[in-house]
């Protein structure tokens, strides 16, 4: 999980409310205004469209399955290399007790 925001949530949702009431302006132009970095408004428009299209479907995933899914995948990975790790060991064993 990554760190807590500095911005309030209610200074955020001005910003996307701002540039979504703005289309004549650059999402760079409206981070400039407010005094955030641009890459940071850019994540929390991409988030809010990612968002909002995920609504928009009553099939999709929710935000926690999502989360869930990601920490699954993590898990099932190292569970991968723990195995390859155990079976080569497995395999050095048998191979000395044969001697």
């Amino acid at each position: 999980m990554g760190r807590p925001s500095k911005y309030p949530a209610e200074f955020r949702r001005e910003a996307l409310e701002l540039v979504r009431s703005s289309p004549d302006r650059t999402v760079a132009d409206i981070a400039r205004a407010l005094g955030l970095n641009e890459g940071t408004l850019g994540n929390w428009v991409r988030e809010e469209r990612v968002r909002a299209a995920r609504d928009a479907d009553p099939d999709a995933v929710s935000e926690s399955e999502l989360e869930e899914l990601k920490r699954l995948r993590k898990r099932n990975a190292q569970l991968e290399i723990d195995n390859q790790i155990l079976s080569k060991a497995a395999a050095y064993f048998a191979r000395e007790t044969n001697r």
